[in-house]
């Protein structure tokens, strides 16, 4: 057998399931905003499906709604009376022969406002899990905070030409509170080549260092190899202050959002340092990637699997919102230029737009896919 299948079939058999269940979570909920906000406003739903292609199975409830389970897990979509396709692409001959009756319930003639606000609900959707899952994590299993001490500095890293010591505790960057290692670990590596100032306690001591992050090829607990911006400092979790924190409803809600707005703001930022040359495209991951994560998380447990789905459908949610024809984001930016013009796009602008929308997708995902493929180590 060559090498790649043995090395597919090391991780397939765990990865797999785990990643159909991660995947069909974040699209349920996804689907289920779209799905609920349209029966709010009296849209009759055809379609409710999980994954494209043919039925696996399915089946129909009072309603007409046909509710299945398709062969290809890499998405989903609810299709709305006079949509042509998957897409919601409106079926303009067959609105035309519509009743006024009929229109009533399709999505193209709804008012504006009603359409912005189906579309917008699958993106809200997804961040109502992620924070879901971080409130009830929060809540009754509880936060891990190492406190930001710093055990051991490399020599002639970033942090030994700051002037970090072993025994410093970094309270903040930037201005911003440093409260865990975490926090310290998620600022530092997405700031590779950028002067930091270090807010350092020494003795009791307040001081202020720079220090210039360095791009460096880390390994993470899952044994996953990237390039992210190192200070050289290490913290020993035997020495390290290690709190196990639980919150009330209400802070764990509050620390569930900053969690998630955390995941947010990386993302823009990642993204901001890419248009702006200052990272490449080799971290983008797609979905052999998902899997092959899934499969090694799902070793660690249960809890570890529901908090990778929470991180992924944050970012499921943030992509869709990106103002791009075929996803939400593009209906969204179509029904803006409506709102100022007084009157939809033409029907020729919005079909040239979902096809260009269609190919940045379909190059952003063979690009995504490729990253996955030269990632994988055989």
């Amino acid at each position: 057998m060559p090498d790649v299948f043995q090395g597919l079939a090391s991780w397939v058999p765990l990865g797999l399931p785990a990643f159909l269940f991660v995947v069909t979570l974040v699209v349920f909920f996804h689907e289920l905003g779209h799905f609920t906000v349209a029966r709010l406003f009296g849209v009759k739903v055809e379609s409710f499906s999980i994954g494209f292609g043919p039925a696996i199975f399915g089946w129909t409830d009072r309603k007409g709604t046909r509710w299945k389970v398709s062969w290809i897990p890499l998405g989903g979509y609810v299709k709305f009376f006079g949509d042509q396709d998957a897409a919601s692409t409106p079926d303009r001959k067959r609105l035309a022969g519509l009743s006024a009756s009929e229109r009533l319930h399709t999505f193209p003639f709804k008012p504006l406002y009603q359409r912005a606000l189906i579309v917008l609900a699958g993106p809200v959707a997804n961040f109502v899990l992620t924070i879901v899952i971080f409130t009830l994590t929060f809540m009754f299993v509880g936060r891990e905070i190492i406190s930001p001490v710093v055990d051991g500095v490399q020599p002639g890293s970033a942090a030994a030409a700051a002037g970090l010591r072993p025994g410093d505790v970094i309270e903040a960057i930037d201005g911003s509170h440093i409260e865990g290692f975490a926090d310290l670990q998620r600022i530092v590596s997405l700031r590779a080549g950028q002067t930091l100032t270090l807010t350092v306690k020494r003795k009791g001591v307040t001081l202020d260092l720079r220090a210039t992050p360095r791009l460096s090829e880390v390994t993470d607990r899952l044994g996953d190899k990237r390039k992210e911006g190192v200070l050289g400092i290490f913290n020993r979790l035997g020495k390290g202050e290690v709190t196990l924190v639980r919150y009330g409803p209400l802070g764990a809600l509050d620390a569930a959002g900053s969690e998630t707005w955390d995941i947010v703001s990386m993302t823009f930022s990642y993204l901001g340092q890419v248009v702006s040359g200052h990272q490449d495209t080799s971290e983008l991951s797609g979905p052999v990637s998902i899997a092959r994560i899934s499969g090694k998380v799902a070793e660690l447990g249960f809890l570890p699997l529901i908090n990778l789905a929470a991180l992924i459908s944050v970012s499921i949610g943030l992509v869709n919102l990106f103002p791009i024809p075929v996803l939400d984001g593009g209906h969204l930016l179509y029904y803006g230029c409506e709102a100022v013009l007084g009157r939809p796009l033409g029907e020729r602008a919005q079909d040239v737009g979902f096809r260009l929308g269609l190919a940045v997708v379909l190059g952003l995902m063979l690009l995504a896919t490729w990253n996955d493929l030269i990632r994988l180590d055989f």
